[in-house]
């Protein structure tokens, strides 16, 4: 199978993480918008378009310095498909120079935390205990999960270095098998760069801890019956014995971000326009930092603040969609049902089989909302998905499939990023517009 045939078959945005927060599963990925903020952006509508990038932000040089580091999209990794978004991060044994620079992991702003694969570590890190026994993750996205155990590393990000982050170990061949527990739910679990189509994940998102709802003094409940996420996993004659536990957040698997000794309120995303039909290689920059540095003020762009579960308001044709979320980690736009948009889907025999498959490109506008009342417009094009990935390119700013993931939705994905410098600033953290969690673009 070849990596554009793999990549149709991707078309669902794998990578909208399902969050544990308030003892709610929820989706995790936010906020949406552009920098036209005048309240009175039309409810939306559709016309005959050429396609170009979302309209709304600026588009965005390479930013350097010591808290900035290259994003790309390309081919280099054979195991990426389209609109990949890939960085590398470095990992130490704690207090130690015995480190390691792990390429090709997915930058993901739907999620919190690093997750890497065991197969791509050299390094033996020292595990994360719960009443002495190892601590293993079951961690769930829309259509996938992963396992493994918690340990703890130094992380290196740009030339800064988070100590002592807690990070999942995925698929460690010496740690327990995943649980029953882990399983019923029926998703695939994420073993290899082949599955996860990275080596793995830098999950940047808007919150410091990726399960609030597994720690007793957020949510008491978890104290008597955890949420399946964490497991305690003692040894007893050779056997894990895995049980879901109570884990207190600073033992959770957690932003790396915030843990910096700098530049730790939030990152910055800058990824440069790109054309129609989209290209061959998009090389961005990953920014530590929220009006901390000289590159990442946050200049004339306007705060989306979200709900407590990081969602904001997408608005259109009149119908306003309040859990819709922004996520680099979607490797498309996923917008509403055909019906409602009034597009044709690709046919079911065809790489992009379920995508939209208009037969020109078509572009239509959007309203976004944050919980500050914040509001802006949004202009996106839809192109033929089929077409698209029919040429040679890997980065695409105007595809999109129907959103299938629960209540309609706008879950604005990569192809959002495009053209714009998007600001996530994390929950609790204070910056130059207030504490996060907002986007900013």
């Amino acid at each position: 199978m070849t990596a554009r045939q793999r990549a149709s078959i991707w078309l669902g945005g794998r990578w909208w993480a399902l969050v544990l927060t308030a003892g709610l599963l929820v989706l995790l990925g936010c906020d949406g918008g552009s920098s036209s903020n005048d309240g009175s952006s039309p409810n939306g509508g559709s016309a005959p378009s050429s396609g170009s990038a979302p309209s709304g932000g600026s588009a965005s040089a390479l930013i350097t310095g010591p808290n900035a580091q290259p994003i790309t999209v390309n081919t280099a990794f054979p195991e990426a498909l389209i609109n990949t978004l890939l960085t590398s991060v470095t990992l130490c044994v704690p207090g130690t120079t015995t480190c390691q620079t792990i390429p090709n992991i997915l930058v993901d702003t739907g999620s919190s935390g690093v997750r890497i694969l065991a197969s791509q570590l050299s390094l033996t890190l020292p595990p994360v205990t719960s009443e002495s026994a190892p601590l293993g993750e079951c961690f769930e996205f829309v259509d996938a999960a992963v396992w493994g155990p918690v340990v703890t590393a130094d992380v290196g990000l740009a030339e800064e270095k988070a100590l002592s982050v807690p990070i999942q170990l995925i698929a460690s061949p010496s740690f327990a098998v995943p649980p029953v527990a882990c399983t019923r739910s029926g998703l695939p679990l994420q073993d290899t760069p082949q599955e996860l189509h990275a080596n793995g994940i830098l999950g940047v998102g808007l919150f410091v801890e990726d399960c609030a709802a597994c720690d007793p003094q957020h949510n008491p409940r978890a104290a008597v019956a955890p949420p399946a996420i964490y497991f305690s996993c003692p040894s007893v004659s050779g056997t894990f014995l895995c049980m879901p536990t109570a884990v207190p957040l600073p033992d959770q698997v957690q932003n790396p971000v915030w843990l910096l000794p700098q530049d730790n309120n939030g990152v910055l995303i800058a990824l440069p326009p790109i054309a129609p039909g989209g290209a061959t290689s998009v090389v961005g920059s990953l920014v530590f930092g929220i009006g901390t540095a000289a590159n990442n003020g946050l200049g004339s762009a306007q705060v989306y603040t979200t709900d407590a579960l990081g969602h904001f308001t997408t608005t259109f044709a009149g119908i306003a969609y309040p859990t819709s979320y922004l996520d680099t980690g979607s490797n498309l736009l996923s917008i509403l049902d055909a019906a409602r948009l009034g597009l044709p889907r690709c046919g079911a025999n065809t790489d992009a089989a379920g995508a939209y498959c208009p037969a020109m490109p078509v572009s239509f506008t959007a309203t976004t909302t944050g919980a500050n009342g914040a509001t802006g417009t949004v202009t996106f094009s839809i192109a033929n998905a089929t077409t698209l990935l029919s040429s040679p390119n890997v980065a695409f700013n105007d595809l999109a499939t129907p959103f299938t993931s629960g209540p309609e939705a706008f879950a604005w994905g990569l192809p959002f990023f495009f053209g714009r410098t998007v600001f996530v600033a994390i929950g609790g953290q204070s910056t130059p517009a207030g504490p996060g969690p907002y986007w900013a673009y």
